[in-house]
């Protein structure tokens, strides 16, 4: 990175969603290089290095699937033609989605303090920090799927042409994660126990959304309260498009997305108007 000019941290930064998309899209080959450098450094060190992120998921599936179809005999609902490792695959999707989420979100408070170098010192564009750890846990999330797609393939003997609209599917929660993160960056700054808020918020989501049961499992008056949590509509979709093989829902996606751009947009401007005081609490 050659970033070794010096800055007044608090200068005004624009905060429009245009410039969003201009800081990442003139940034992209730093985001690349630093999304690079935390992959491989998470495996640092180890003898199997970067295949560990493809053998990690693999292994999850084998045990999901031992667990649920063998131990519990677990079954999702009352489809007669529903295998024994159904259950670990609809769980399997669920727990990619939340995965997605709860690690960004999770080391979002913690962006601008691990790095407070690069917030006094030198010109380095802040905002970047969460599309790069977006950036890397899309990674993983990719190499889960990819695993979740070659286990479809050897289970069934075939993959349902609806898996190609799974990006299509992330996309909206990509960008309402990344609006999130801006704003939980910026607070992490002010307020040192947000990190800690959003660990519970993260696993109260999982828990309040269908990742290990049906939404018609529960009562009626449960329900809404399952359909208002974000991550609940992102992972029936997913579960439609690459388990039982439907479209999504293109007016709910659409929706979704516009709400999501609202956020990304409204958490952009949150960082860059609260990040002129960062240089003050470092």
């Amino acid at each position: 990175m050659e970033c070794d000019a010096f800055m007044n941290p608090h200068d005004n930064r624009p905060a429009t969603p245009i410039s969003a998309a201009t800081s990442i899209w003139k940034n992209r080959e730093l985001i690349v290089q630093m999304t690079r450098r935390e992959v491989v450094g998470r495996y640092k060190g180890s003898t199997l290095g970067l295949l560990w992120s493809f053998l990690n998921p693999m292994l999850l599936l084998f045990v999901y699937t031992f667990v649920f179809s063998v131990v519990f005999k677990a079954r999702w609902g009352t489809d007669i033609g529903e295998t024994k490792t159904k259950f670990a695959i609809i769980l399997f999707v669920g727990m990619i989605v939340h995965g997605l989420f709860a690690e960004v979100i999770n080391r979002s408070p913690e962006l601008i303090l691990g790095n407070a170098n690069f917030v006094k010192k030198i010109i380095f564009p802040l905002e970047i920090l969460p599309v790069i750890t977006l950036a890397s846990a899309l990674f993983h999330a990719m190499v889960s799927t990819a695993v979740l797609l070659i286990f479809l393939l050897v289970i069934n003997g075939h993959l349902s042409l609806t898996a190609m609209y799974i990006p299509l599917v992330i996309l909206p929660l990509v960008m309402l994660t990344l609006g999130l993160s801006w704003i939980f960056a910026s607070l992490g700054v002010f307020i040192r126990d947000i990190g800690q808020i959003t660990s519970i918020i993260t696993m109260v989501m999982m828990f309040l959304a269908p990742v290990f049961y049906p939404i018609t499992a529960l009562p009626e008056n449960i329900r809404p309260i399952i359909m208002a949590n974000p991550l609940t509509f992102i992972i029936v979709q997913a579960r439609d498009v690459l388990v039982w093989g439907r479209a999504p829902n293109w007016v709910g996606l659409a929706t979704y997305a516009l709400v999501s751009v609202v956020i990304a947009s409204l958490g952009y401007f949150w960082f860059q108007k609260t990040r002129k005081g960062f240089a003050d609490v470092i």
